[in-house]
């Protein structure tokens, strides 16, 4: 999506059928709150977040003083203070959830998978942070040590995304896969941080996927079928992804002071790279199986 229309388009076509859904399960949950009316809806608040993800700004006070309530006055004519704002930001955690999954794209058949490192501080500054304390932990990739969570992602070879699960810094990246994986049908590949040949075989014989983990260098090469062999060489497209995410949705930042706010700033991240116009994405015509 290129305009702010049409982003608003698509979040308000969701909100309206979400809200109403989502207000009647939580009385019926037995939360009874005061639904106090704002100057902006749910729409509006939700599009100015994910638009900071689409924008070159790195400081959403800065988006929102300097740009927002200077450039976007007529098509938010409500507009609160930014102190206000921020007040609400809290509660747009549950409906981004929802969003993003309705943002996923569709299997075809070959997946790829990957982990990422989300820092939430400096190395220099490990001991003394206490935001997330008891949420992350002290974990170490192919680059080195970080203090933070961890981003698992699936996508398709048309660089979308298909299932995500954020986890603490230290959690092994082969323990996730299993939910990654479950709605997904066809091929997936990994690099060697997932080599576990019973994965393999679970994934395989409880549902059906051929899951191909790039063997260690002190590892014997396996047998492989050409088209397998040549796929797996196509793994860099998942880095492409994660590059974007982090440069350019900038899902990535050691500033924060809530987990909440840390999460909504990643939910919004995943989705203004879902709603980006044009994604890394692979030609495999010659590879995807053909339908029945």
């Amino acid at each position: 999506m290129s305009s702010l229309e049409e982003l608003f388009c698509n979040v308000d076509d969701f909100c309206q059928i979400f809200e109403p859904l989502w207000h009647q399960e939580l009385i019926q949950g037995g939360t009874v709150t005061r639904l106090r009316s704002r100057r902006l809806c749910l729409s509006e608040i939700l599009t100015i977040l994910i638009s900071f993800h689409r924008e070159s700004y790195r400081n959403f006070k800065h988006f929102y003083e300097k740009y927002v309530c200077q450039h976007w006055r007529e098509a938010f004519p409500h507009l609160v203070s930014y102190q206000r704002f921020i007040e609400w930001i809290p509660s747009t955690i549950v409906p981004l959830c929802v969003y993003l999954k309705h943002c996923f794209g569709s299997c075809t058949g070959i997946s790829f998978i990957d982990a990422t490192s989300l820092k939430v501080c400096h190395s220099r500054r490990i001991h003394s942070h206490k935001v997330f304390d008891g949420l992350v932990a002290l974990g170490k990739t192919s680059v080195g040590w970080f203090y933070g969570f961890k981003l698992h992602l699936v996508v398709n070879e048309l660089g979308e995304l298909l299932n995500v699960q954020i986890t603490a810094g230290n959690v092994d990246d082969r323990k996730p896969v299993e939910e990654l994986v479950q709605q997904l049908f066809g091929k997936v590949f990994a690099d060697r941080g997932y080599v576990s040949q019973p994965l393999t075989e679970k994934l395989r014989e409880t549902y059906g996927i051929e899951f191909f983990a790039k063997p260690k260098r002190n590892m014997k090469n396996r047998l492989m079928r050409l088209t397998d062999k040549l796929l797996s060489r196509k793994r860099f497209i998942i880095e492409t992804v994660i590059d974007q995410l982090k440069n350019i949705s900038q899902i990535e930042h050691s500033r924060h002071r809530s987990p909440v706010n840390c999460f909504v700033n990643i939910l919004c991240g995943l989705i203004a790279y879902c709603h980006q116009p044009k994604k890394p994405s692979l030609q495999l015509d010659w590879a995807l199986q053909p339908s029945a």
